[in-house]
């Protein structure tokens, strides 16, 4: 079966960090663009970080920028979101898909070229 699985989501202060994951089980990552996509209560779902399959390009949306950074280890199948400076702003649920856009902007902004999803992991941040 084709999935990808979220973890590390969870209750969180303002300024504080996680760190999410997405694992991928039943096809391998290395051929796929990942992307991070988040979404918070009653608004749309939005691209918050994508990496190519080499992970030589990467993609942030401004409101996380120097505060999240995304990275990819193809030996282990896995995506991660290192989130730091967490901001109530930030709450959601996030969502990783992988796709295969010809650039990885194309996928964050637009959720085209995706071709599989997780089913999320619920962040909160707050006091």
């Amino acid at each position: 079966q084709l999935q990808l699985v979220e973890s590390g989501g969870g209750l969180v202060q303002p300024g504080g960090s996680l760190r999410l994951s997405c694992a991928a089980s039943g096809f391998t990552l290395d051929d796929y663009t990942i992307g991070w996509f988040r979404q918070a209560p009653g608004k749309e779902r939005e691209g918050i970080s994508c990496i190519s399959s080499s992970g030589g390009s990467t993609y942030y949306t401004d409101s996380v920028k120097g505060r999240f950074t995304i990275s990819r280890d193809n030996a282990k199948n896995t995506v991660y979101m290192q989130m730091n400076s967490l901001e109530p702003e930030d709450t959601g649920v996030y969502y990783c898909a992988a796709g295969r856009p010809l650039f990885v902007q194309t996928m964050c902004n637009t959720r085209r070229y995706v071709n599989y999803w997780g089913k999320g992991t619920l962040v909160t941040v707050s006091s």
